[in-house]
């Protein structure tokens, strides 16, 4: 990552922090999530998340209420990533998984920040590798770009006349609930038992 991204990235860490914060200001009597909550970040920030049209990895063109039916993972990156967005899509996968032997029905879904090279076919491949109920999303540039902002992530295109041009992006995986929203947010160091623990935590305190 250079100087530069990696700035961007901690506004990007710092603006999701204060938002929480925030919210944690004004909801603190009333947070039924409190016990599942990480250290002193709070959810339920009425600043992350929001609407948004993407296409699916079927081809389907859909909103946020057809992807958040349930409670749901959400994570931006892009599939040419070399490392990162592999690992976290796994972590993500397997967390689900432990979820389901738990009884807990949830969604991961993978957004994509490169719609020039992720096409719903190359989207299908990928997230039918994760998991058979991981959902994948692109779409134009604009929905794309409109959907990042939503939930305050943070994507720069290295070099794009590079032909294997890589990407910086913030890398928080999101948990969505639907009707309630954006709920809480996953660092990428938490591991699938700490995941699922806290997802559980959640869903269970609903």
């Amino acid at each position: 990552m250079t100087r530069r991204s990696a700035v961007f990235a901690a506004l990007a860490m710092l603006t999701l922090l204060g938002a929480t914060a925030a919210a944690a200001f004004f909801w603190k009597k009333e947070d039924k999530y409190a016990a599942c909550r990480s250290g002193q970040i709070a959810g339920g920030a009425a600043q992350i998340g929001g609407p948004f049209t993407l296409v699916n990895h079927l081809g389907e063109t859909v909103t946020d209420k057809d992807v958040i039916t349930k409670p749901t993972l959400l994570y931006f990156g892009y599939s040419f990533c070399p490392d990162v967005c592999p690992l976290d899509n796994d972590r993500n996968a397997q967390a689900v998984t432990i979820l389901e032997e738990r009884g807990h029905d949830v969604t991961p879904v993978f957004i994509s920040i490169d719609p020039k090279r992720d096409t719903p076919e190359v989207m299908k491949e990928f997230v039918e590798y994760m998991h058979p109920k991981m959902i994948g999303l692109t779409g134009t540039p604009e929905q794309v770009k409109a959907a990042s902002q939503a939930y305050r992530t943070y994507f720069n295109v290295r070099d794009p006349e590079e032909e294997f041009y890589l990407i910086d992006h913030s890398t928080f995986t999101y948990l969505v609930f639907p009707g309630e929203g954006f709920v809480d947010f996953f660092k990428r160091e938490e591991t699938p038992e700490q995941m699922a623990d806290r997802v559980a935590c959640f869903i269970d305190s609903q």
